[in-house]
């Protein structure tokens, strides 16, 4: 349970002018704390992720042990085989591709926490928050569906390049644009954007909740220490993750199968999948999910929340 303490002697007494800071929005410093907070995410997230994807797209066959028993043993296997660098393969793309869809997801928060202020100092309900939240999960999807895909299909390969299909990440976009158009490029559009609309609301408002907790009366979050923003950050990661992960699974699936087959349409997808492997194939990868979803979103924020203060700093106009 959170305690609800008053700030040390070691801290400033909070100011009129740090109350009217926290609160008030600006879009474009969410912008900017985005990008940088995408960066620690994906440093700090991405063997984790790797491994997600493995266990995610891993085929089960009758009669035959899976390839990876745990998210321990697809990590050492992968080490093993591949070398540490396994563990970062296709990194190239999230570092492109998800510090921007970040800046462009608290931006997207950012505008419907605005839209929705009655004064520059009103603070919000957690129900608005969870709206600002569900249009920041809309506005990212338009970047995360092809960077995803492309991530998804390096992660998988095997390090052989006799084997590999993709040279890297321009290879890839290359290809694919080459077998089915931009279409082909965005393929998995709906499962993202079925997965990223509700868990990017309960993502922000369990950040804001947490943050309020932590507070005493008349305190902004200036008071809080970078301990308590990991630890809030890190459980909205959580709280995120377990109502996206099934959406996830299904995306992962659809994003890496093959042009000619099976419909990769959602409905078929599912069905397929509880059919073969029951319902708990819809939560395969779900510890190395959980355990980055801690890590890189307590490192996203902790990101975040020291740039806004920085900003609000030298730029405190804006």
């Amino acid at each position: 349970m959170i305690q609800v303490t008053k700030p040390s002697m070691s801290q400033s007494p909070c100011s009129a002018e740090d109350l009217k800071a926290s609160a008030k929005v600006s879009p474009q410093k969410d912008f900017i704390g985005g990008y940088l907070g995408g960066m620690g995410i994906v440093i700090s997230g991405h063997p984790l992720d790797t491994i997600k994807v493995r266990l995610q797209t891993m085929k089960a066959m009758a009669g035959h042990p899976p390839l990876y028993k745990n998210t321990w043993d697809c990590g050492v296997k992968t080490v093993r085989n591949e070398g540490i660098r396994g563990l970062y393969k296709g990194m190239g793309v999230p570092l492109l591709i998800i510090p921007p869809m970040f800046a462009l997801w608290f931006f997207g928060f950012g505008v419907g926490k605005k839209l929705q202020q009655k004064h520059p100092e009103h603070q919000l309900s957690y129900l608005q928050t969870f709206k600002a939240g569900m249009l920041a999960g809309t506005v990212a999807t338009v970047l995360c569906t092809p960077g995803e895909r492309i991530k998804c299909l390096l992660q998988i390969q095997a390090e052989s390049k006799q084997k590999a299909k993709y040279k890297g990440p321009i290879d890839c976009i290359q290809q694919l644009y080459k077998e089915g158009g931009i279409r082909w490029i965005y393929r998995g559009t709906a499962a993202t954007f079925l997965r990223d609309i509700h868990g990017s609301g309960v993502y922000f408002v369990t950040y804001e909740f947490l943050q309020r907790s932590m507070l005493s009366e008349g305190d902004s979050r200036y008071n809080l220490s970078p301990l308590r923003t990991l630890v809030a950050g890190g459980l909205a990661g959580l709280a995120n993750w377990l109502v996206a992960i099934p959406a996830d699974v299904i995306k992962t699936r659809i994003q890496t199968a093959p042009m000619e087959g099976e419909s990769q349409k959602i409905a078929s997808v599912v069905l397929r999948l509880l059919k073969n492997e029951g319902h708990t194939a819809l939560y395969i990868g779900s510890a190395p999910i959980l355990m980055r979803a801690f890590i890189g979103n307590a490192a996203c924020l902790l990101c975040y929340e020291a740039t806004i203060r920085v900003l609000n700093y030298i730029l405190p106009n804006l």
